[in-house]
């Protein structure tokens, strides 16, 4: 299914002065563009309807749509990057789509036809180019969809608002990546089997913010989590996956499952078999973690997403004891893995897996 979008732009857009002042240091997700993609879905009409490109503007809600009430909610997040030759690559914006539906379905949401996720986020990229910011900037993407119909019965909406808001982003670290800190939430979990653990959806951040809380308490700058079932092996992040690095050059990540099957984590398996390395997934438990970082058969530990890209992970702390991984500096597979990663994203390598889109 294919939707002609029309476009109507924005009547009074950020003057230049402005918006060049905001890109001098845009942090990440505090500054938007003038503009946003809307696709409507109303299941009495025979599906999405009205695809618009338009002025980013508050939406109208009645006080009982059903978002507000029954958090039927996903999202996605992408990013588009400025090429050296001033064009503009979208990074597997396909995978995104792709997870979109697999989302939208746990959820029993109406699907959104993926050539249409991905024209709207195109479309929106192309008609506010000029937020791009240079050097390791980027254009931030923000695809949601959210339930609009008014009613109070717990049932599936049978009314959609899909939308995609795009945010100008800063490098995620400044001066290069420094290895974080990580606390061990061992008495909150994320995700169990059958759950949405696997699914982007609000919820399931909201259930992380008081692990991520009780990591700040502590110190550190993100929390992880266990399996719900034993409390023993590693999951993931708040808001990233994990990788971990051995002496004999292999990687290991946990499986999926109740994990969200991240685009940069399947990326990075991808690459890293490209470089003839071992990758498994498979559970590895604290204990194992704590043992393998002591011994020294654990060289390296990362977190990876789409913000950070690759975060190395210098200290672990938890309730049982602290360990930190390499004497805490970022280690040599992380840091080349993110360079071959991030070059591919900006276009200024070889495309091996055709993973870039070209906006124009």
């Amino acid at each position: 299914m294919s939707m002609k979008f029309d476009i109507q732009p924005a009547s009074n857009p950020t003057p230049e002065k402005d918006r060049v002042a905001k890109l001098v240091d845009p942090g990440f997700g505090r500054v938007f563009t003038d503009h946003m993609a809307v696709v409507r879905y109303n299941q009495a009409r025979g599906g999405w309807y009205e695809a618009k490109i338009e002025a980013r503007a508050n939406f109208q809600m009645d006080p009982a749509g059903a978002v507000l009430h029954y958090a039927q909610e996903i999202f996605e997040g992408l990013k588009a990057y400025k090429r050296d030759d001033g064009g503009v690559n979208l990074f597997r914006p396909d995978a995104n789509a792709r997870r979109f539906k697999d989302s939208a379905d746990r959820m029993a949401m109406a699907q959104l036809p993926e050539d249409v996720f991905i024209e709207a986020v195109e479309q929106l990229v192309r008609i506010d180019r000029a937020w791009m910011p240079g050097g390791e900037g980027s254009l931030y993407l923000r695809p949601f969809m959210i339930a609009s119909e008014t009613f109070l019965g717990v049932k599936p909406s049978s009314e959609y608002i899909f939308a995609v808001i795009a945010s100008p982003v800063g490098s995620y670290f400044k001066g290069g990546p420094a290895p974080v800190s990580i606390w061990v939430s061992e008495n909150y979990t994320r995700a169990a089997v059958g759950g949405t653990g696997a699914v982007k959806c609000g919820g399931n951040y909201a259930a992380s913010l008081r692990a991520q809380a009780e990591a700040i308490q502590h110190g550190c700058d993100q929390v992880v989590f266990l399996d719900a079932v034993e409390r023993r092996y590693i999951e993931e992040l708040g808001g990233m996956n994990i990788f971990f690095v051995f002496d004999d050059g292999s990687l290991s990540t946990p499986p999926l499952g109740t994990i969200l099957p991240g685009i940069t984590r399947d990326s990075i398996i991808a690459l890293a078999r490209d470089a003839g390395k071992t990758v498994r997934e498979e559970p590895y438990s604290l204990d194992q973690w704590r043992k393998d970082a002591a011994s020294g058969r654990l060289k390296e530990a990362f977190a990876c997403g789409t913000a950070a890209v690759i975060s190395p992970i210098g200290k672990v702390r938890s309730v049982s004891g602290d360990f930190e991984i390499s004497g805490g500096a970022a280690g040599p597979v992380a840091m080349g893995l993110r360079k071959q990663l991030v070059d591919i994203q900006y276009g200024r390598t070889n495309d091996p897996h055709n993973w870039i889109r070209k906006v124009f």
